[in-house]
């Protein structure tokens, strides 16, 4: 029997790795003789990097690069196994979580250090670069990531434009004759969960502005001033692409990558299953097991249970999924793939308590699981 196990981090408590190996432990304890396939997996946000190293068996680098703020900031980036592909989370970078409640203000914040640890990962060797663009404290269009890349942001006197989204209505012209050439032959792939266009009332301003501090009177100046970078870098590219889908996407960030590095941007969980072969692996197992922290209504619009399901029923394998907690209206994940759920907490525990023995109820969860597999085998002799 041949069983991939394949869930995401459980927040606060488990990575991804650690939730596949508390599995693996419960199901061998009755299912010894199995081919077990530990896929640690992730939706391009947050632990992105740790599960595809993990998976590969790859290296984390940490780098100091320019945080949002102008600061130096101790960032990261994975290399998978292969030696040549290299994962980013912006956020380890640009990150909102790197800036305090009281300093945020996406009229100053900028995305240089995503750019520097990009450069980064070049220098490491990396061909193919995978960025997840989850969490961001920046609304400067990806200006910083470009001008750390050697690209030039020119005000009329031909003096390179400041830091932020703010300092985007000085810009009169660019000059990318410098940008990093190594792009012309790197695969980029952008990780994108989001489609918003980059202006306009559902764009990077109007909907992610206000998380980032922004006010409504600093909303409509990003607005006005994306539009403006957008105006000046189409012409001088010949590319139109603000209102492509995910455009928007971390503070415009996802435009840039668009405009200017002609990257990819596809579904978070659909990159991590092509970055692990899932399709390879999957096609002749009896059984999938996923999971993440919390199962609910929610998980059906691009979390990793829901797309490790998917690409599981392509081949027909059944799929349990396993939470940290399942909502009461958790029902819909059935009509998406996932044919059993459970969660491991063992009735009304403090959430201290079901942090701090997550591996313990994983584990028990997963032997009692198998053994109810074991038992239905006996009993009707499949």
């Amino acid at each position: 029997m041949k069983i991939i196990i394949a869930p995401d981090s459980f927040k606060e408590s488990l990575s991804a790795l650690e939730a596949a190996d508390a599995i693996e432990r419960g199901f061998q304890s009755v299912f010894p003789g199995a081919d077990y396939r530990k896929l640690p997996m992730a939706d391009g946000g947050e632990g992105t990097v740790q599960s595809l190293v993990d998976a590969t068996n790859g290296w984390i680098k940490e780098q100091v690069v320019t945080g949002p703020l102008g600061e130096p900031v101790k960032a990261f980036f994975g290399m998978m196994g292969d030696g040549k592909t290299a994962v980013i989370e912006m956020s380890a970078a640009s990150g909102l979580h790197l800036v305090p409640v009281e300093r945020r203000n996406p009229l100053v914040t900028t995305t240089k250090g995503t750019g520097e640890l990009m450069a980064a990962a070049l220098d490491a060797g990396a061909e193919h670069l995978m960025i997840g663009i989850g969490g961001s404290a920046t609304n400067d269009g990806g200006a910083g990531m470009i001008q750390a890349l050697g690209g030039r942001l020119l005000d009329e006197s031909g003096r390179e434009i400041g830091p932020g989204g703010g300092a985007l209505s000085q810009l009169a012209s660019l000059d990318i004759s410098e940008l990093d050439p190594r792009f012309e032959n790197v695969k980029l792939e952008v990780a994108c969960d989001v489609d918003n266009p980059l202006t306009g009332p559902k764009g990077a301003a109007a909907v992610f502005g206000p998380q980032k501090g922004a006010t409504e009177d600093m909303v409509d100046v990003l607005d006005q001033n994306l539009a403006h970078f957008a105006d000046v870098a189409e012409k001088a590219l010949g590319t139109a692409s603000r209102e492509i889908k995910g455009a928007g996407a971390a503070g415009g960030l996802g435009w840039s990558l668009l405009a200017f590095l002609d990257a990819d941007l596809k579904r978070g969980i659909d990159i991590v299953l092509e970055a692990v072969d899932f399709a390879d692996e999957v096609q002749d197992a009896d059984l999938v097991i996923t999971g993440e922290g919390r199962i609910d209504s929610q998980t059906i619009y691009g979390k990793t249970p829901i797309g490790v399901a998917k690409a599981a029923k392509s081949y027909d394998v059944p799929v349990i999924g396993i939470a940290g907690s399942v909502s009461r209206d958790s029902d819909a994940v059935y009509q998406h793939g996932i044919d059993a759920l459970f969660s491991i907490v063992p009735g009304a525990v403090p959430l201290e308590d079901a942090f701090e023995h997550a591996a313990e109820y994983m584990e028990r969860t997963a032997r009692d699981i198998a053994a109810s597999i074991k038992l239905a085998k006996t009993m009707f002799l499949i």
